[in-house]
């Protein structure tokens, strides 16, 4: 059996039943998270080019989040999924490669929608989806081979949009096949000066996966073995790895989304600690103009991904400034926060960041390296002038499975977040339905007037 027919077999052989209810309700969250996400940044500026883009009329069957608009299923979960992923406040996976699972449930929702499919149904599915991108993210890093981690969520849309469709598991691996072999996206959208693709790489990643169930759903097939296969995913990709899916959750082993770290701070995942760090140092300075130098210490994916480059310490681009371990230290010093506004240009070309921003290093601290990814820690060291020093390492930020948000503090995320769309009321009356998803009759109602 190959591994896209096991994954297959794997995803049609779970029942709802099989999710513990600690998975039901850590599903139920990351829904909510990402919903929130999604609304608050309904009308940035990539979700509106989107928007112009896409097909659509009152007869399509998917709804685009707070627009009234109308799509298919690939095109909806497009849009929704740039918005749940647009302020890099969406939860992430941490292993040999990284992730963002919940850049699955806005596409699922939409497959969902249209399937008419029930809360049950949709939250398993999401779930799945969840297992098949983090434990493929668990097997093989792509970062290091130069693809984008977006590439596994082909796997993992394609499979569970296949099950929502209610596909034989031989059309399933079709869809996996299609999906794989087509849509490999390069790491290069995450190096250099950032652009809006980072927000956009995988809703296009989802959006051509559930064409793919669609073209498998009539018939088509697909290169095989895909993983394998000579060509490859395996060869060309990301090098040989076992998966195991007897291991996985449902068959024995505990479920990945209980792994989820939801964000606190609207930035890249491992600058949250560093975020943590500099705000408790920030306490014991009296005058920022007292900081003769920043040294960051971090893990190897830390420096790689968020401390290297001229960029970094001269950011151009939003995208650029929330994947800034550099920016993102100085911006949390000298405001005593972080959150969206930090991002806008006005702000990270300021005299006073670009000042401090020539004071920083950022090093790998193999320590920390050693620990990693079981925790994600930053140390924030500062020297100030006549030679005090303030060290703040942190290694559990707020979020972390081990440093879990408050039902209180996810609740308050979610508002701050929606506030600007949602009344009240429409946000009590959404949270309500959010909180009851596995008992919802059709999931379309998560969708009206929204």
């Amino acid at each position: 059996m190959t591994i896209a027919e096991e994954i297959s077999k794997y995803v049609n052989s779970v029942r709802f039943g099989d999710l513990p209810q600690s998975t039901v309700r850590i599903t139920k969250d990351a829904i909510i998270d990402t919903f929130g996400c999604a609304i608050g940044a309904s009308h940035e500026r990539p979700a509106e080019i989107a928007k112009k883009v896409i097909p659509g009329g009152p007869s399509f069957p998917c709804s685009i989040i707070n627009s009234g608009q109308r799509s298919d299923a690939s095109c909806a979960g497009f849009v929704n999924g740039i918005m749940a992923r647009y302020f890099d406040y969406n939860d992430s996976y941490e292993a040999k490669e990284f992730a963002h699972p919940s850049d699955n449930i806005m596409p699922l929702l939409a497959v969902a929608e249209w399937q008419k499919s029930s809360g049950k149904e949709a939250l398993l599915a999401i779930a799945l989806a969840y297992e098949m991108q983090c434990r493929l993210s668990d097997a093989a890093s792509l970062w290091k081979r130069g693809w984008d981690h977006t590439s596994y969520g082909l796997v993992s849309v394609a499979a569970c949009s296949s099950l929502l469709m209610g596909l034989t598991v031989e059309q399933t691996a079709q869809a996996i096949n299609i999906a794989l072999n087509a849509n490999i996206a390069m790491r290069q959208v995450r190096a250099g000066e950032l652009s809006m693709w980072k927000a956009v790489s995988f809703p296009n990643a989802a959006r051509n996966a559930i064409f793919s169930a669609m073209l498998a759903a009539d018939g088509m097939t697909g290169p095989a073995p895909i993983f394998e296969g000579e060509m490859g995913f395996w060869n060309q990709v990301s090098g040989k790895f076992p998966f195991p899916t007897s291991k996985f959750g449902g068959n024995g082993g505990s479920f990945k989304i209980n792994e989820r770290i939801t964000k606190y701070y609207p930035a890249e995942i491992r600058s949250q600690s560093a975020i943590t760090a500099a705000l408790k140092a920030r306490k014991k300075i009296d005058s920022i103009k007292q900081i003769e130098k920043i040294d960051i210490l971090t893990t190897e994916s830390g420096y790689k991904v968020l401390g290297t480059g001229p960029e970094k310490w001269n950011p151009m681009t939003k995208e650029t400034a929330d994947h800034s371990l550099p920016y993102i230290v100085c911006a949390a010093l000298i405001d005593g926060k972080i959150d969206n506004s930090s991002y806008l240009k006005s702000r990270f070309r300021r005299a006073d960041i670009v000042s401090l921003l020539r004071r920083v290093t950022v090093k790998e601290k193999k320590g920390l390296t050693r620990i990693y990814p079981s925790c994600i820690a930053n140390e924030v060291v500062i020297k100030l002038k006549g030679g005090r020093v303030i060290d703040e390492e942190v290694l559990y930020q707020k979020g972390h499975p081990k440093n879990p948000m408050s039902s209180g503090e996810l609740k308050e995320k979610f508002e701050g977040l929606t506030k600007r769309y949602l009344t009240h009321g429409q946000m009590s009356s959404l949270l309500s339905e959010l909180n009851k998803f596995e008992r919802l009759k059709d999931v379309a109602c998560l969708f009206e007037k929204r």
